[in-house]
Parts: structure tokens; sequence; C-alpha cells
């Protein structure tokens, strides 16, 4: 879809009047910011709202990503993490796996297992929870962020219990959060032509909307960069917001682009830099009841990701130790960042490390 504008300076003045008024804006707002070429513009008005709900500060978590199988029911286009069950590079950890795995990477400063995975089939959902009772006995302080609302959607069919049992049922294991995966672009025409066999628009929204009614605090993410419309894009960020007007649960955004099928991908397969910088800033101004938008430097790259920061993200992620999911693909950053790294790359932006919990709850500040 494109925009003819008569005066573009004009129409941009006017979404500056708006930002400036803490007025809220439309779809066809975004559709101008996209198509326009005016990135600064763009990314000041994003770092002023940011500015305004978060000052200068941005934070990180020193946190492990875990992975207890990459078996999968789902064929989805983008995925190059996923197996089938004998597949050559298949695995499904039992809890004791897991429990020695993180053994061998923990360190007693690290506040969240982030977990994520396949919907395999071959396993009941007890498995799944008792991964969590194994990891949650073995480490009572660490918070268990697990699974997408995709995976509960998943559990749900597997079980046949509700969402809300399957959530009840984590809780009581030791769950604390949900990831933010799983909504890649929240419109049936893409998730359809990307054979996306997992949860629908309304499934994927409707298991965070019961997520926060039974006080959960959640997380967002898209994925961008394939065949979505701006316009999809837009309405994924708008069908967010309004998830958030009703249940005020999502804590932040995170926009991660697309990875190419492999590390030595050409430049024409991977998204703009441009349209990296430029999709975090419409986030942030489209975006604007979520707290936080992160730039994911797995994604990113780091040197971006310090770029992304004036941009209207405030958050860096954290640690990771060993991400597999984009690196199974063609990510060229590194798997994973310590303290000392994150706290150069937030400085090195001009902006203050804040060490934080899961909840945003602030550990430490390195002014």
């Amino acid at each position: 879809m494109s925009t003819v504008i008569s005066n573009p300076d004009k129409r941009m003045s006017e979404i500056a009047e708006k930002v400036e008024n803490g007025q809220r804006l439309t779809l066809e707002d975004g559709l101008f910011l996209y198509e326009s070429d005016d990135l600064l513009t763009i990314g000041q008005l994003a770092n002023k709202v940011n500015l305004r709900m978060n000052g200068k500060k941005v934070y990180f978590i020193e946190n492990m990503s875990l992975y207890f199988t990459n078996v999968c029911e789902a064929h989805c286009a983008f995925c190059h993490y996923r197996r089938d069950e004998g597949e050559e590079g298949a695995y499904t950890l039992t809890p004791e796996q897991m429990v020695e795995y993180v053994g061998k990477h923990y360190q007693p400063s690290m506040r969240e297992f982030h977990i994520t995975g396949g919907h395999n089939p071959n396993v009941p959902f007890s498995y799944y929870v008792d991964c969590i009772k194994a990891l949650k006995q073995h480490y009572p302080d660490v918070t268990i962020k697990a699974h997408t609302a995709a995976e509960i959607e998943f559990f749900s069919r597997i079980s046949g219990l509700t969402y809300k049992e399957v959530l009840q049922t984590l809780v009581d294991a030791g769950l604390s959060t949900l990831t933010g995966g799983g909504a890649e672009i929240l419109s049936e025409r893409y998730r359809q032509k990307m054979g996306v066999g997992k949860a629908t628009t309304d499934q994927w929204l409707e298991v965070q909307r019961v997520a926060h009614s039974i006080g959960l605090r959640t997380h967002a993410t898209m994925l961008y960069g394939s065949i979505e419309t701006l316009t999809e894009r837009l309405q994924h960020m708008i069908y967010l917001r309004e998830l958030q007007d009703e249940t005020n649960g999502f804590m932040v955004f995170i926009p991660n682009a697309v990875q190419p099928a492999s590390v030595s991908a050409g430049i024409k397969r991977r998204v703009a830099a441009f349209d990296d910088l430029k999709t975090i800033a419409i986030s942030r101004l489209m975006v604007d009841n979520i707290p936080h938008i992160k730039a994911y430097f797995i994604n990113l790259g780091t040197q971006l990701t310090q770029i992304a920061l004036s941009f209207g993200a405030s958050d860096a992620h954290g640690t990771i130790v060993q991400e597999r999911i984009s690196h199974s693909a063609g990510a060229l950053s590194p798997e994973g960042l310590t303290r000392d790294e994150l706290i150069w790359l937030i400085k090195g932006a001009g902006r203050i490390p804040v060490e934080r919990d899961t909840f945003y709850n602030e550990i430490q500040v390195y002014a």
C-alpha cells in the first residue's frame, strides 16, 4: 500500500505534534512513517517518547537461554531450528539433562532462565511441567520465563486443559512469565502463507489475555522482514496496543528481524539496517502503552543495537550464554555477551546501564 502525500513536511509536522502532545498515532500515521525516508526525524520522535518514559536508562539482565527440545510439529517457513523426531540433530532433553546443562554454565548472579523450544507432540504436557519443576527445585531463586503463547495453545491441545488450567499448572510448577515468541506476524494471511502451523492470531492474543488475567506479566515479539506488508506490521502493533489497553500485562515489545537460512547468506537476504532502525522507532511511537522496546542484539548485531538505543529502545536484553534459534539460521551476532560487555555497549551509546530482574525492578545502576 502506497500513500500519496501532497505535503510530506506538513504531515510529518502533524505527527510530531501528536507525539509532543502524547496523542495516539493511527495506522495511517504509521504507514506514512514507514514510507518516509526521513529516518532521523522518525528516530528523534521515538527517542523523545522513550526519554519521556524511561529517561536515559537502558535495561539488561543476567540470564541464560534454555531449549528443552527442537522437535516440532510445526513447519514454519522461517524456522531453521526445528527438527522431526528421529531426524539428525533432533533432541529432547530430560529434566535431569537440562539441570546438568545449567550446572555447567550457571553463575550465582544469574536471575532468569529464558526457555523456548519446539512443539514436540511425542512427549506429554507433564514432560514440560516436570522440566520446570526440576529447574525450580535446583535453582529456586532464578525466575523462570518459559514458553510462548503458541506453546501454551499447543499444551492445551495435547492435554485437553484450558489455557487457564495449562498456565496455572505451569505457574504451580515454578513459571513466572511467558516469553514473547510465537506471534511472528499477527495476520492470518501471513500465517497461512508462511506455514505457521501453530496458534492463530486470535489464539495467541487470547492466551496472553488469560495469562494477564491470572497475574502474569508477559512479553510480546514481532518477526518482520519477510512477506508481511507494512499494514500487517502496524496492525500487529495495534493488536498489542489494544490488548495492553485492556490488561496492562505486557512489559516489553521485541521487534525481531527474520534471519536468512545461513551465515553465508548475502546482504540481499538480510533485513536492511535502515528498516531495522525504522521499525524500532515506529514500534516505540505506535505501541505507546508498553513500557519498553527491546533492541535484541542477537538479531540486530551489537553495533546497530547501540544506535537503536537512540531510536526508541530501552532494553538490550541479557547475557543469554548460548542462543540457538537465530544462530541455527544466519545470525552473525555473538551467541551471548557478558555483563561487562553489555555495560560497555550501553555506555558506548551514551546511555545509563541498569541491571534488572525479569520484571524491570532495578538491581544496580551503572552510572
